[in-house]
């Protein structure tokens, strides 16, 4: 089923994000994280790249386990990285085979393992390029990212907003949001796209805030504020992981609960491939 045909018929509830394992023992872990968070009955699954530009096999692979574990939307993330148009066309085609109605069309991050890595001499040079070659299949519902504070390489959040303009007009059906840690960034990314003539659903991305070194080593290469007060409680319990995370879960929780009370019931939740921390936030809830 198509994403944007789910988020039409549904005012609340929860979907989930994975990132693809790469050895034997991640892979078993990763099916039994699906397997654990399938009861939480989502409106979709999605599949990442991986971190810094991971091959698309990856992807693929771990697609399939939840194709095979009867998840009923799965959506793939497709990214501009080292993506060629017969690669790009021969994935699409795979994915169309095996039933799959959702791509999440993204530029992706740049290889670690190469410095000279330069997306202006890539065939494919941002997600605007992509969302074009995706929507000429007729086929699938696309998903773009949007950034409430702006993407880190834009000059301004007014530059960034039009870009972000130009990829929906392209043939983007939703968004789901970069994360963030607090609401009003995403209540006033809801409101300037507005004006901008953005009518697309644009669903609140929510990264658990379990371990504050960890996230804001993740922010440092993009364009996310932690809370100063959060911050300062969370280092409180630096040495302590399980009161660290109690204190970040409850913060979590709290922000879920006033995007809920404010009309946004529709969650997508970074899972990081951790089932119990994400269990915990959706029993909350």
């Amino acid at each position: 089923m198509k994403i944007i045909d789910i988020l039409g018929t549904h005012t609340e509830g929860v979907a989930f994000e994975f990132f693809p394992p790469r050895t034997e023992a991640g892979k078993n872990t990763f099916a039994a994280t699906a397997k654990a968070l399938k009861a939480h009955k989502p409106l979709y699954v999605s599949m990442t790249c991986g971190a810094a530009g991971s091959r698309q096999g990856y992807t693929q692979e771990a697609v399939d386990v939840l194709l095979g574990q009867n998840y009923s939307t799965v959506m793939p993330h497709l990214t501009c990285v080292d993506a060629t148009s017969g690669g790009i066309a021969d994935v699409l085609e795979s994915y169309k085979k095996k039933g799959i109605e959702n791509i999440m069309a993204l530029r992706g991050d740049p290889p670690q393992d190469n410095n000279d890595f330069d997306f202006s001499r890539q065939e494919f040079r941002c997600a605007y390029d992509l969302v074009k070659t995706v929507k000429r299949y007729n086929h699938f519902c696309i998903g773009v990212a949007v950034y409430p504070e702006g993407h880190i390489q834009s000059r301004s959040f007014e530059e960034d907003l039009e870009y972000t303009k130009q990829k929906i007009d392209a043939g983007a059906d939703f968004a789901v949001t970069q994360m963030f840690f607090d609401n009003a960034y995403y209540y006033n990314f809801l409101e300037q796209a507005k004006r901008k003539g953005i009518a697309i659903p644009i669903i609140a991305g929510i990264l658990p805030l379990v371990d504050i070194v960890k996230v804001k080593q993740f922010i440092s290469i993009c364009r996310t504020t932690i809370p100063r007060q959060i911050e300062v409680e969370m280092m409180r319990f630096s040495g302590r992981p399980e009161d660290m995370e109690k204190v970040g879960l409850d913060f979590t929780i709290a922000q879920c609960r006033d995007l809920i009370k404010n009309g946004f019931g529709k969650l997508h939740f970074f899972t990081l491939n951790k089932p119990e921390v994400i269990a915990r936030i959706v029993s909350a809830l």
